[in-house]
Parts: C-alpha cells; structure tokens; sequence
C-alpha cells in the first residue's frame, strides 16, 4: 500500500493545499499540517478535514482521530523546495553533528544549493550539509 503522506499529497494539492508534515501519534491519531500563500484559517482545517474524513473512510485508512492544522509561524522546512521558497527569511537550523562546537544556528536563510543549505550567520555565510539538519524552522519575527 502507498503511504499516506504520498497519497495525501496530491489530494491536498487538488484541494489548494500544501501538505508540510504528517504524524501518527498515539492512540489512532493522525496530525496534518497543511499551508497555502496567505497562510491558513479555521475554515481551511475545516474544510480539509471533512474532506479526509470521507476519503479515509472510502479508502479504509485505519485512525481513530484526525487533526488538521497550520503549521504555525514557526514553520518547519521538511521538503528541500522549502529551502528555496523561504529565502529571505530567518530560520533556526537544529543539526545531528555540531558545527564549530555548535548544535543550533540561526540566521537568514540563502537557499539550497545542491545539497548544501546556504544562510548567513552573524554576517557570514555558512553552508549545512542538508542531511546534517535533525530539524529547520522560520524563525518568526518579533
């Protein structure tokens, strides 16, 4: 059987949704995390979650609760086109093996290159390899 994040994405996507991460937690739950330009309302989980309910339903996927919602202002960036949508931005990059006796950096972000994440850090610019990062955020402004 297809996974699920694979199956939902082109669902979401038809919908006018991006799919940014999907959990399985305890208990049946399933957590989505969906986004659009402009950002997402109650309404939009609303609507996404009606819409999955049935076609969990049709399709026989097994959960007990589902969850729909924005990936809030601290987004993470999961897919590597990500990298590249939020150039510009400020981010926080948590990574698997420290650089320079350091496990997080924050910065803004440059962009990927290759696979290479490019941002700058306190006015130079580092690069990450991609599979050295645990976990990537926007850092939301304050």
């Amino acid at each position: 059987m297809m996974d699920l994040p694979t199956r939902l994405e082109p669902v979401l996507a038809g919908l006018g949704y991006e799919l940014v991460m999907l959990e399985r937690a305890g208990r049946g739950l399933i957590r989505i995390f969906i986004d659009k330009p402009g950002g997402i309302t109650i309404d939009d989980c609303v609507a996404v979650s009606n819409h999955l309910t049935h076609l969990f339903t049709v399709e026989n996927i097994d959960y007990d609760r589902l969850e729909v919602s924005s990936p809030g202002l601290d987004r993470p960036l999961v897919k590597p086109q990500d990298y590249a949508r939020f150039a510009g931005e400020s981010v926080t990059l948590k990574l698997r093996v420290p650089m320079d006796n350091r496990r997080r950096l924050s910065g803004q972000l440059v962009g990927l290159d290759g696979e290479l994440v490019k941002l700058i850090v306190d006015g130079s610019e580092v690069s990450v390899d991609l599979r050295n990062v645990d976990a990537a955020r926007l850092k939301p402004m304050v």
